[in-house]
């Protein structure tokens, strides 16, 4: 492509509205424009980086025995009524009316849409296993809009289904989405790891999540260094105990404390340890008040807390001054789990249940409770883990400690059993002529994630680095000055030479000056940079790869061979 032709509107500003690398050098290299919040166009040279990022997923995903359809975006109503998911989803669902007021969504995923689509054309055992999957856009309102690429409310995702006769082959299906994400993922030279997730609005029992490291990624991982264990921090399981105390059971006794609500002010105030507090925490479940209390020295897992009440995240909420006084008889700050309304919900997470005379909130504005002590002075429903994991935990799996570390989800695997089949009424005949439901697996892949991803990991102070796999073109050819012929049929020469063997180049042919090209190449990122200049008489031009800052002069002749290595170097092959 000639870049005199092309449309490539770079920015030399950061631009106000971008916070993380990714959305700034996208932006400012000409790849993706904002029409309203969370939702982009992909311009010429970053929908070829999305298609790149297509292809890499259809060619592994074909090899995986996975076949490609396309469905519609617009799902009816009754589907995800008949799943549950039409309330449960949440507020992050686009819903519509047509012009006879029948209801639809503009899909967020597609588990009831496919599901539906086979149950009455698979009949038998004999079509079983199956795979279906699609590349497509997706909807979610997402109530924060943010980062650019990462958290949209349209973006491009493929998502796949497996449907099987049993439990033993969905994991076999399972096992071979799980390889052939792998494959995705080191084929785009990103750095990840696989992790355990939290299934949430999805269902199944089974989840992992595919999540390329970045120090701006929204989500947060646990991992052990001395085995495979990793999790998500929302699914992760955290192994903490109180320290031991051979103290006896005090007598309980109420203490003014003025104006003293937070754990760190109590610590000061009581001259003692964080873990000998128990914090109450008051949520809104499904409208329903519901009081947490974990140790004083620990976070509560808003996400651990939904899946225990076994409700949609979103029907979980903090709750306000006046539900919390209606339960407590005091301000915020002062709530705790002795004296509690009649008929309130208490959860304990069981950490709590081994802390001897604790301190808590005297449910009377001012007061806290002393020597307060599990079973004898207060009751509730104990819960097994309802603490956020944090760095040096113990690894569950190993006993060693566990780390802590940032990431972007690129991917989503799902078992999800007979969730959707059963729901729907999708079933086969096995061979005994019985009526089974499907069981199935659900797969994702973030497309238009997974280019932002790339750009976290590959960029400096100049602009992007792309690797060869989804680099908008493999070379640019810069011509230093137009107007000169030499320099200009040079330039032409080896454009045209350079395509004839299937390299993809780009030929900065601008009327612009020197420093605004070479400016611009290293923005868009470019690997192979190829500078047509004052040699050009003699056949030499200079050659660099972008991730480099080595620069030599070499002929002409020379530049497929070298650009076929910097393909080898990398494993990229055309």
């Amino acid at each position: 492509m000639k870049m005199s032709k092309m449309y490539m509107p770079t920015l030399r500003e950061v631009p106000s509205e971008a916070e993380i690398p990714s959305h700034q050098l996208l932006l400012r290299a000409g790849m993706i424009r904002k029409l309203v919040s969370g939702v982009y166009s992909y311009l010429p040279l970053g929908y070829r980086s999305i298609r790149k990022v297509e292809q890499v997923v259809r060619e592994e995903m074909d090899a995986s025995d996975s076949q490609e359809l396309l469905m519609s975006a617009i799902q009816p109503r009754e589907l995800w009524e008949a799943s549950g998911r039409w309330e449960n989803f949440g507020p992050e669902m686009w819903r519509l009316k047509d012009r006879n007021d029948r209801e639809f969504c503009l899909g967020p995923t597609h588990e009831e849409y496919f599901t539906d689509l086979i149950k009455d054309e698979i009949k038998s055992y004999k079509q079983l296993p199956l795979n279906l999957y699609q590349i497509q856009t997706k909807y979610r309102d997402e109530k924060r809009p943010r980062f650019g690429l990462m958290r949209c409310r349209e973006f491009i995702m493929k998502d796949a289904y497996s449907f099987d006769v049993d439990e033993d082959a969905m994991r076999v299906a399972y096992q071979n989405m799980w390889d052939a994400y792998d494959r995705i993922f080191t084929r785009l030279k990103l750095n990840y790891k696989v992790v355990e997730g939290d299934s949430g609005s999805m269902g199944g029992s089974v989840s992992h999540e595919f999540t390329a490291m970045s120090d701006v990624g929204e989500g947060v991982i646990a991992y052990c260094k001395s085995c495979d264990y990793a999790a998500t921090d929302e699914k992760a399981k955290v192994i903490y105990s109180i320290p031991q105390s051979d103290e006896v059971e005090k007598e309980m006794d109420k203490v003014q404390t003025p104006e003293v609500k937070t754990i760190e002010a109590l610590v000061g105030f009581f001259n003692t340890d964080k873990y000998k507090f128990g914090k109450a925490l008051v949520f809104l479940a499904q409208g329903e008040p519901v009081v947490v209390v974990i140790p004083g020295n620990r976070e509560l897992s808003e996400t651990k807390l939904a899946n225990y009440l076994m409700i949609p995240g979103h029907e979980l909420e903090m709750a306000e001054e006046d539900t919390i006084k209606k339960i407590s008889g005091a301000n915020k700050g002062f709530t705790g789990p002795v004296g509690l309304l009649d008929g309130t919900k208490l959860l304990v997470d069981k950490r709590v249940t081994t802390i001897k005379n604790m301190v808590v909130g005297g449910n009377e504005t001012d007061y806290h409770y002393i020597n307060v002590n599990y079973g004898r002075d207060f009751q509730g429903e104990v819960v097994e883990d309802l603490l956020m994991v944090e760095e040096n935990d113990i690894c569950p799996s190993c006993g060693e400690h566990l780390y802590l570390d940032r990431g972007i989800e690129v991917g989503n695997i799902f078992q999800l059993g007979t969730k959707y089949s059963d729901s729907l009424k999708a079933k086969y005949l096995d061979e005994n002529g019985k009526e089974k439901p499907f069981v199935m697996g659900s797969y994702g892949v973030g497309v238009s994630r997974s280019v932002a991803a790339v750009v976290e990991q590959y960029h400096d102070e100049k602009g992007i680095v792309w690797p060869f796999v989804i680099a908008p073109y493999h070379a640019i050819i810069t011509i230093v000055n137009i107007k000169n012929e030499e320099q200009v049929e040079l330039g032409e020469k080896i454009y045209e030479n350079l395509k004839k063997v299937g390299i993809e180049v780009l030929l900065d042919d601008r009327n612009e000056r020197p420093g605004v090209k070479f400016n611009d190449r290293e923005l868009i990122g470019i690997p192979v940079q190829i500078t047509v200049g004052k040699m050009a008489g003699e056949g030499i031009v200079e050659y660099s790869l972008r991730k480099r800052d080595e620069k030599k002069e070499v002929k002409e002749d020379q530049l497929h061979e070298l650009i076929l290595e910097a393909f080898r170097e990398e494993g990229f092959y055309l």
